[in-house]
């Protein structure tokens, strides 16, 4: 990786609030009280469903004085509360189930309880669920053959659908019958109905089946992944030999699961492919069925994930018609955007082709009827189309890039109404009918609040508070934080956040802990509540380190030329912008430039190693958790999305690598490892130590026994960040 020197550094500072709560007597934050005691995680609404028509809202909440849990109805224009259903009536043989979640049937007549669950991956689990019918509180399972995963009401709330051992199978609720879909799933050979690793990770789902809006039919993936290369990842548990979890994982370059779409008919009892275009190396990342039972809309992308296209599969005569094509020089990314409207009038998606993020509305053939929203910012997420009003909900960053807020803008693209007040973050859940919505509100330094507001934007009820929280912060030696933005050497500004130690001496001068993420699309610095992390760096900065973090080119919520400048060379522009902040830290009095650490994890981590090879010369201590550190061993889909193919664009996959710089390690170099983690694989720290050995280089690594790549889970976490807090003391 060539870097060039960075010149003169322009800051220009902007602040949010200063959040400085020192008080006679405050405290200071331990690690226990983070990692322990939970003082610092506040609380949320937890599983929040809104009733179909608006006007009640259902949570899952403890019984305080009955040491159970109950689903709670709660009317929204007057919050009250009653009770509906709670652990005394959820009994199997004679035991009370713990539940854990839970969905109501379309008709809101019957809920499906979920308990004992096993996480798989990310987004992956299975469990064993249980039918509650409200009226007779009656309660039976969903099935007795084994935990299933990805269950789903049809449509008429008649049947459920779910996945077992890679097959697809639904429940008739009036029979009481288990019908298998599918019976040829095996373990790395066939999927049925839920996704392989690959697609569950990088295209963000894993319940690969969904119903038709008459529930006569369901569409479905069936993954063929024989000839996808395995990986073998040892796990111990304390037992006298270690076991091997193998799965298929496509590193770059590699062959991909071959993928179909199959329609499965509940009267014939059998199921037909859907025929896509000739062309075999592709990935279709999203499928939905149409408001038309007998239209089914099938997204479609490219290997390199250049050229997207959407077609509408009409099952009663077997054609497939392409609505929507759209290429870019780079890639094309892929969301939940797609939105059809009633009466075939067309359907509602957003493209970035233009630069920024923006809604688009089409007719149901395809043509462009108008771009909806314009400007140099960005839709963040889309919420659908109220069809009586012909209104849109969406949240973006025209009030600035480190914010959401709500909008509202009619189908015409005029009457665009911002709903939300208050600089900071608005996570936002719209009710069904588009009537409410609730508003989780946040800042870098104010934990989050939960309002209920009616469409207008009045508010109707606060459904959680995070005072208890707060009352802890205004009783601890808070340190200041602030928002600005400096220039790297190209002139281009760039986003960051300090937080500053309480310095006992006026002319005394501090370290500095530079965290970093980096990855494409990321965003690191926004003004959002960031839970534990945030009380970590509080912990040390009441220490007497100061800390700062930066997003640089590649990051997301500035439009597609920042986000994408890093491609087919992903690592180069990324390194020079972290390199570029310790520098600016080198123009600031108040900061000890001999002192400058970095922290990343997962793709920070990768950033990480590179500062500390790549940039030796800036940073005295580095701490890598997870890192990815050739791109040749991760995953086809993020990989080549950025890079290409590695046949094609070597120099792109080794040139940004850290192994190819282990030579230049200086630093104190700490590199943290799951040894179960699934997504980035312990081969990549295995590689870095390699390297770093045969180069002379001395270095401490530490390797978490079967633990993913959250390493996370009983003890583990306050172990881990003790260990990285002795590891900064010690050498920062």
């Amino acid at each position: 990786m060539n870097l060039r020197s960075v010149s003169s550094l322009i800051c220009s500072a902007f602040f949010y609030l200063s959040g400085h709560f020192s008080c006679a007597q405050s405290t200071s934050i331990t690690l226990e009280d983070i990692w322990q005691k939970g003082k610092y995680f506040g609380t949320s609404v937890e599983a929040m469903r809104f009733a179909k028509d608006d006007n009640y809202y259902h949570v899952l909440e403890p019984i305080a004085d009955i040491d159970t849990v109950g689903i709670f109805k709660i009317e929204v224009r007057t919050a009250s509360r009653k009770l509906i259903a709670n652990s005394t009536e959820w009994k199997v043989e004679g035991q009370m189930l713990l539940v854990e979640d839970f969905q109501f049937s379309p008709d809101e007549k019957m809920i499906l309880l979920q308990t004992a669950t096993e996480p798989i991956y990310r987004r992956s689990s299975k469990a064993n669920y249980y039918i509650f019918d409200l009226a007779t509180k009656k309660i039976f399972p969903l099935s007795q053959n084994g935990k299933q995963s990805n269950p789903a009401f049809s449509p008429d709330g008649s049947m459920v659908g779910f996945t077992r051992d890679n097959n697809l199978f639904y429940f008739n609720i009036n029979t009481q019958k288990e019908n298998a879909i599918t019976t040829d799933g095996a373990k790395n050979t066939i999927i049925n109905g839920s996704t392989d690793w690959v697609y569950e990770e990088e295209f963000e789902f894993a319940q690969a089946y969904c119903w038709s809006p008459d529930s006569k039919r369901l569409v479905y993936y069936k993954f063929d992944e024989t000839l996808v290369p395995q990986y073998a990842m040892q796990t111990w548990n304390s037992a006298l030999y270690p076991s091997f979890n193998q799965y298929k994982y496509p590193k770059a370059g590699e062959k991909n699961a071959s993928v179909l779409l199959e329609v499965y008919s509940i009267a014939q009892k059998s199921s037909k492919e859907i025929i896509m275009p000739s062309d075999t190396n592709y990935y279709i990342p999203r499928v939905k069925w149409t408001n038309d039972a007998d239209v089914i809309a099938i997204t479609k992308l490219n290997r390199l994930q250049n050229h997207l296209e959407i077609f509408h599969a009409r099952l009663s005569n077997a054609t497939l018609a392409k609505v929507y094509d759209e290429k870019n020089d780079t890639y094309v990314e892929v969301n939940d955007h797609l939105t059809y409207l009633q009466n075939n009038a067309g359907f509602i998606l957003s493209s970035e082709s233009n630069g920024y993020r923006h809604l688009y509305h089409y007719s149901f053939e395809g043509k462009l009827v108008k771009q909806i929203t314009v400007g140099d910012w960005e839709i963040d997420k889309f919420f659908g189309i109220n069809g009586k009003t012909q209104t849109l909900y969406y949240t973006s960053t025209e009030a600035g890039e480190t914010e959401r807020q709500l909008y509202a803008v009619a189908l015409s693209g005029k009457l665009k109404k911002q709903l939300t007040t208050g600089n900071g973050m608005h996570e936002i859940a719209m009710s069904p009918n588009f009537q409410f919505y609730s508003d989780q509100f946040s800042t870098l330094t104010q934990p989050a609040n939960t309002l209920l507001y009616d469409i207008s934007g009045k508010k109707i009820m606060e459904q959680n508070n995070n005072d208890a929280l707060v009352k802890t912060l205004a009783g601890t030696d808070i340190c200041k934080s602030y928002f600005f933005k400096f220039k790297n050497n190209g002139g281009t500004s760039l986003n960051a956040f300090m937080i500053e130690p309480n310095m006992p001496k006026a002319d005394s001068k501090y370290p500095v802990l530079i965290y970093v993420y980096g990855g494409p699309g990321s965003q690191e610095v926004k003004n959002e509540w960031m839970g534990p992390n945030y009380a970590w760096f509080q912990l040390l900065a009441q220490q007497g380190y100061g800390i700062m973090c930066v997003d640089g080119r590649g990051t997301g919520g500035r439009g597609a030329a920042f986000k994408k400048c890093t491609q087919n060379n992903l690592g180069k522009l990324e390194i020079e912008d972290v390199m570029a902040a310790a520098k600016y830290l080198g123009t600031l009095q108040k900061v000890d430039t001999n002192r400058i650490g970095i922290f990343g994890w997962s793709f920070g981590g990768y950033m990480a190693s590179l500062a500390m090879t790549v940039g030796a010369e800036y940073f005295k201590m580095g701490i890598a958790v997870a890192p990815v550190v050739s791109w040749r061993f991760y995953d086809t889909i993020y990989t080549e999305r950025f890079l290409g193919l590695p046949q094609d664009n070597a120099q792109g996959y080794d040139a940004n690598s850290p192994i190819s710089y282990a030579a230049r390690l200086k630093g104190a170099y700490l590199l943290v490892h799951g040894t179960a983690d699934d997504n980035v694989h312990l081969q990549n720290s295995i590689e870095m130590e390699r390297a770093l050995i045969k180069a002379g280089k001395q270095f401490t690594s530490f390797h978490y026994p079967d633990k993913n790549h959250g390493i996370y889970g009983g003890n583990t976490r306050l172990h881990l960040y003790q260990m990285m807090t002795n590891f900064i003391k010690n050498n920062l």
